[in-house]
């Protein structure tokens, strides 16, 4: 007789074994999540309970570029903290959120440190001033800042106000032949060719050729696919492993991913070997960069690869959104376009200190990054061990906040007539004496504020007032909507169609 075979299990017995294990897993993972919603650390922080349940309603906000509708809605329905996600919050409170998740600490008190799920490292692994830990981050900022200070800057304005001439020329071409215009790209290659001469000492050509180039175009399409894969990730470990072990370390993206990088790599490396006579940021750069705690060729790599992306479609974005709104409201177009005419009697008087002096033009400006800011969304923060204080309230260790900057500027809390368009908000008028103002800050604040601030500055008094003196705009009826737009990570844009005329003076 045979004996028993031991360790056999019967079919029907396995199938009831699964059905066992799964059942126990479900209720497991419904009873942790049940748990999580109600019982959890954020379980006192208003929102709707199916996004406290799962992260699919997150998740489908961000593949449907639909922020600019749900967060501003969230906001005004359940207040100025919000709980969009089971482990994440979304601040609407002002200065103060501002202050207590992106300012500057005291000694020995703990900062609110950047979220690594939201940051991506550079292609090389090197990071660059928007990835670096603390120290890192203040050692390189330490020798990059002293080429954005203002002084330096007004060294290079003989650059700037050649691209702005060039600008000029190229758009003057479309007027008398009589098309129509986009200033979407004109200013995008605008700001890419600066961008480039400021850090490489060569132009991209872009507004020679008045198309995108191949590599701006990969920069475009890299941003928006960010946030699908970002929705993947976010929707288990499983799309995250498949996200960063399968996805980004397989041949196809990688060779894709090398042919971006090494665009600007090979600029970078031109750059270093070599010392134009025209100053540019990198010799300010170079000049601090000397001694063992100088940048790295990689770091220099990463930084370059930061300018030009960070340097220039936000700015490119700041001065299509303040153009759309001057041209949907006229009122404020003639007012500024006489105060920039009768300051400036032709293209040569322009300067960079000229168009600094315009106040007019300074309240413009403000009005069109709050009512349409170039990083619309938040930037993630993840709150340290022991927790944080945020505008009066504790949030929980582990949990990932961020400021969303569009429902910020749209909050009736903070800005009457949140949705109109009003310069003179910014120059004292008493109907909005109760606004907020210090609400707003597009650039951040605190250690980790837009280092390029002062040249974004620059750059959008010196391109506007450019256009504004040159030519009469006109917005043509298939852009009238241009604003609504979806959100991923940064706006997805369309062009932006206008009829130049030349000013008649």
């Amino acid at each position: 007789m045979d004996a028993p075979v031991t360790g056999y299990i019967k079919p029907e017995n396995a199938l009831h074994l699964f059905i066992t294990f799964a059942t126990l897993y479900f209720l497991y993972h419904a009873i942790q999540t049940i748990y999580i919603a109600y019982f959890g650390p954020l379980s006192s922080f208003p929102g709707p309970k199916l996004r406290a349940l799962s992260r699919l309603p997150r998740i489908i906000t961000l593949v449907k570029g639909t922020e600019p509708i749900d967060f501003p809605a969230l906001h005004k329905q359940y207040g100025p903290i919000v709980r969009i996600a089971p482990d994440e919050l979304s601040i609407n409170t002002g200065a103060s959120g501002w202050k207590d998740l992106h300012g500057f600490k005291k000694p020995g008190q703990s900062p609110v440190f950047k979220d690594p799920f939201f940051y991506g490292k550079p292609f090389n692994g090197v990071d660059s001033l928007i990835t670096a830990n603390d120290a890192n981050h203040t050692r390189q900022r330490k020798l990059v800042s002293h080429a954005f200070a203002d002084k330096s800057l007004r060294d290079l304005e003989p650059m700037l106000k050649q691209w702005a001439g060039t600008m000029r020329t190229k758009l003057g071409e479309k007027a008398a032949a009589g098309e129509s215009v986009d200033m979407l790209k004109y200013y995008n290659s605008t700001t890419f060719d600066i961008m480039g001469d400021l850090s490489f000492n060569e132009g991209l050509n872009m507004l020679e050729d008045g198309e995108y180039s191949p590599w701006v175009k990969a920069i475009f399409l890299g941003i928006k696919n960010a946030s699908f894969l970002r929705a993947i990730k976010l929707s288990s470990s499983f799309g995250k492993y498949l996200v960063e072990q399968w996805l980004f370390k397989s041949q196809k993206v990688r060779v894709k991913q090398a042919q971006h990088w090494n665009y600007t790599k090979e600029r970078v490396n031109r750059r270093l070997a070599r010392t134009p006579e025209r100053a540019d940021l990198w010799r300010k750069i170079l000049e601090k960069s000397n001694g063992p705690d100088g940048l790295t060729t990689d770091e220099h790599h990463s930084l370059g690869a930061l300018f030009m992306v960070a340097g220039t479609e936000t700015t490119a974005t700041a001065l299509s959104g303040v153009t759309y709104y001057l041209l949907r409201n006229p009122q404020y177009l003639k007012k500024l376009t006489q105060e920039i005419r009768e300051s400036h009697a032709n293209f040569d008087d322009i300067t960079l200190e000229s168009v600094q002096r315009l106040k007019y033009l300074h309240a413009v400006l403000q009005e069109g990054l709050r009512c349409y800011p170039p990083v619309p969304t938040g930037l993630n923060r993840r709150v340290p061990k022991g927790g944080a204080t945020v505008s009066g309230t504790f949030i929980p260790e582990d949990t990932t906040m961020s400021i969303h900057q569009f429902s910020t500027y749209r909050s009736e809390e903070h800005f009457k007539n949140p949705y109109e368009f009003h310069p003179e908000r910014w120059l004292g008028d008493p109907e909005y004496k109760d606004d907020h103002l210090d609400a707003m800050e597009p650039f951040s604040v605190g250690p980790r504020n837009c280092i390029g601030k002062n040249l974004a500055w620059h750059e959008m008094r010196l391109l506007l007032c450019t256009a504004l003196l040159s030519f009469d705009l006109e917005l043509c009826e298939e852009s009238w909507d241009w604003k609504d737009q979806k959100i991923y990570i940064l706006w997805e844009k369309k062009p932006l169609m206008c009829k130049l005329t030349p000013a008649k003076r």
